[in-house]
């Protein structure tokens, strides 16, 4: 028996639906993914299922909405014309495998009025040409929601026409420069066979003709890029990778032009066309390692939703575009509808899905008054949220824009990179005058082919990819996790860390205290205490207001004044109160509890204790075995930070740390020469956070400590920290890897190309192999590590 739906792999439920295809009972884990594999089989299109490498996404029995697709507004903002009708990119996340892009492709040509389709299993994307006229296009997105293919906007017709307009261009130089490449080889091949020399001069001549028709529009327009990086670079007056390889091009390519006018012995057409084709080539698998790496960016894209359903005053609902969307309205999720813009939940509970924001794989349960992201879908119960924030102000819109500036870092070892290839170009230019002098004197024939083999095999290419390809990669690879890195160089720094210290409030603990019970109450009722301990802490950012929110009707405080890793104080109805340690609310012995108190003395004692993170101890013992040494270094009284110490196996402890306190131990270990790392989210944590050697903040911390952090963990997982040390780690390891045989390859090809023992069309091979190799090692990195 089955124990995974036919579909799309998932477990079967107790009672599996079960349905006979071509003779054979197959068992499904709902009606929907039923109703797809029946209409597959109907359309003939079951090869889907043998040529498949990977199970398709489920099939909501309940077809989402699609009808907005058909509204203008948005039309107009993501479609463009056509001859004959629109044309529409849409992005979905159940594409696993090139046979889910061919089964795409063949479901809408079967739906009338579409007139062109194309999917694309690696970027999610699916290009749909239809006439409006004859089939609307939320027909054709249902078809796609039917096969378990739910649709999502994509990042504007705009920009998907320049990305379009750029990957076709870059395709077609590619092809240029293939063709050119085979047509030359196979002339030069001819050229090269007639070593006696007896091919009649007119034959010979027609042949060369012939090839500088065909390398001309390679070197010039194939190889634009390298001509345009080549100006770039002399204007800034430096020297790079684009300078060698537009001047190497170009010398052969106007040598051979020369030596064909002047009926010269060799031309080398051939080496240019070449080294234009296979640069192109590993270009463009730097560019997809670029492009696996910024995925996320596609993700966060695809998670906003054109329409959102809006209450209106009287109970009635609309559909608006989430643009219209201000703080304050009332919001319904459907069932598997993404969330428009954050908010909170206003009543009952329901389960959201916030794997693309936080790398967590299960839907996080929420109840009334708990916060809700953008970007986050509704599973299994719909929802009603209030808006709190729409548009930039939105956490999705965060991470949009800390996304896109990892990925702008140029961080030190890039830049240093950098400089090295340029001085190794300037020491090529003057060993490849020496050697060609050399040559000149000794077999002047060769003298320019052995040249153009050096400067071809020795282009830097491979140096100056070894680190940003790897960096571009482990970006990606921690954007899958949830982890952000928001400075320059904060890879480098982590994958060198010996010590992690971490805060307790809010990091190992769940940052939520809970109120378990009030004693010691003189001259004031427990209820009293309770609402004048709210009225304090109703305006607090501290993760100890949490414990008194649920208090009713408290009185206003005025004139509040927070004093950190103490507490606070304020004035209530003329009397000036005070909540925090027992040394600063009552002037006695700190004994770990929360102490009110005004200028008569104690008042109440609250007990307040902090759950620890469901996942922190697993996440502590992965960086002990990754032989770190773990500190704690908190606020809180030393009792409970003794217990969650004891319980996470964590030695070295320390409580009622200030945030001074805190920033100084951080310095200790640095004067002792460690690495370190800092775990926080709160505002207290803001300082330390910034003085360690990196930091990595909660996501759902302070806005001020994720500023002063080098990465932000957008999840609740803290086993995103060892996942992220281990990736830094292994991009280190391969930056090394990539350096090495950069700089290896180079030291054995110079002297074999300075000798003559590589022809120009053999040293182009060579150094595309190279370039091609370092890529390649960079996308091992793009594994998901275990978190």
């Amino acid at each position: 028996m089955p124990a995974a739906c036919h579909h799309c792999g998932e477990p079967l439920p107790q009672a599996p639906v079960r349905l006979p295809l071509d003779g054979v009972e197959q068992a499904f884990c709902c009606d929907g993914c039923a109703a797809a594999a029946r209409w597959i089989r109907d359309a003939d299109l079951d090869d889907y299922y043998r040529l498949r490498s990977a199970p398709g996404g489920r099939v909501d029995a309940d077809a989402p909405a699609l009808a907005a697709w058909d509204r203008e507004e948005l039309l107009a903002g993501h479609a463009r014309a056509i001859e004959g009708g629109r044309e529409i990119t849409v992005l979905t996340d159940g594409m696993r495998c090139a046979a889910c892009a061919w089964l795409i492709d063949r479901a809408l040509a079967r739906e009338d009025g579409v007139l062109d389709t194309s999917a694309n299993a690696i970027t999610g994307r699916i290009r749909i040409a239809w006439d409006p006229a004859r089939a609307r296009l939320s027909q054709l997105l249902a078809r796609l929601a039917a096969l378990g293919y739910r649709p999502y906007l994509a990042t504007g017709e705009a920009r998907e026409r320049a990305r379009r307009a750029a990957r076709n261009r870059d395709l077609l130089r590619i092809g240029l420069a293939g063709l050119g490449a085979m047509q030359a080889m196979m002339f030069a091949e001819a050229l090269y066979l007639d070593t006696r020399g007896e091919m009649p001069l007119p034959t010979r001549d027609f042949f060369r003709w012939i090839t500088f028709l065909v390398s001309t529009p390679v070197v010039f327009w194939a190889g634009w890029p390298f001509l345009v990086g080549a100006w770039h670079e002399l204007r800034g007056r430096r020297l790079g990778m684009d300078t060698l390889v537009a001047g190497s091009t170009l010398l052969a390519w106007a040598a051979s032009t020369w030596e064909t006018v002047r009926g010269g012995v060799h031309v080398w057409f051939d080496a240019a066309v070449m080294f234009v084709f296979l640069l192109l080539v590993a270009r463009q698998l730097e560019q997809r390692a670029r492009s696996i790496a910024s995925a996320q960016v596609d993700a966060l894209a695809r998670a906003r939703p054109a329409f959102a359903t809006r209450e209106r005053q009287d109970g009635s609902r609309e559909s608006v575009p989430v643009d219209a969307l201000a703080v304050g309205d009332v919001v319904r999720i459907a069932v598997g509808e993404p969330v428009p813009a954050d908010g909170v939940l206003l009543e009952g509970e329901a389960r959201f899905e916030e794997s693309l924001l936080t790398g967590e794989s299960t839907p996080v349960a929420k109840r009334a008054g708990d916060p809700v992201y953008a970007g986050t879908a509704c599973r299994e119960s719909a929802a009603r949220m209030r808006i709190t924030g729409v548009g930039t102000g939105t956490r999705l819109a965060e991470l949009v824009r800390l996304v896109e500036t990892a990925q702008a870092h140029r961080p030190a070892l890039a830049r240093s990179t950098e400089r090295i290839a340029g001085w190794f170009v300037a020491g090529l230019l003057v060993v490849a005058t020496a050697v060609y002098a050399w040559w000149r004197v000794h077999d002047p024939a060769r003298a320019f082919e052995v040249v153009l083999s050096l400067l071809v095999i020795s282009c830097p290419c491979a140096l100056s990819l070894a680190v940003p390809a790897a960096l571009a990669a482990a970006h990606g690879a921690l954007a899958k996790i949830g982890v952000l890195a928001v400075r320059p160089d904060a890879l480098e720094r982590l994958a060198r860390v010996t010590d992690v210290v971490f805060d307790k409030t809010g990091t190992l603990g769940d940052g939520k205290p809970h109120l378990q019970g009030i004693d010691s109450c003189m001259g004031i009722d427990a209820d009293a205490a309770l609402r004048i301990a709210a009225a304090l802490e109703r305006d607090s950012n501290h993760p100890l207001a949490a414990a008194f929110a649920g208090i009713a009707d408290p009185p206003a405080a005025g004139d509040l004044r927070a004093v950190a890793g103490q507490g606070l104080e304020g004035t209530i109805d003329g009397i000036r109160w005070r909540i925090g340690t027992a040394p600063f609310a009552v002037g006695g012995e700190d004994d770990g509890a929360v102490w009110l108190g005004n200028a008569e003395g104690a008042r109440a004692r609250f007990l307040i204790a902090e759950q620890e993170r469901p996942d922190a101890a697993r996440a502590v013992a992965r960086l002990r075995a990754q032989g770190l040494a773990l500190h704690l270094a908190s606020g809180d009284a030393a009792t409970p930070v003794a217990r969650l110490a004891k319980a996470m196996g964590i030695a070295d402890a320390h409580a009622r740390q200030s945030p001074q306190d805190k920033l100084a131990r951080v310095r200790a270990l640095q004067d002792a020469g460690r690495i370190v790392a800092m775990v926080g989210d709160g505002l207290n944590d803001a300082p330390v956070l910034a003085g360690a050697d990196v930091s990595l903040a909660i996501g759902d911390g302070a806005a001020l400590a994720q500023r002063s952090a080098d990465l932000v963990l957008s999840g609740r997982s803290l086993g995103n920290v060892p996942a992220a040390i281990d990736i830094a780690r292994r991009t280190r390891r391969i930056v090394r890897e990539n350096l090495a045989w950069a700089i290896g390859y180079n030291l054995l090809a110079l002297p074999l190309a300075a000798t003559g023992r590589v022809t120009p069309w053999l040293a182009a091979l060579g150094m595309a192999l190279s370039s091609l190799l370092v890529t390649a090692n960079a996308l091992r990195l793009i594994r998901r590590p275990a978190t």
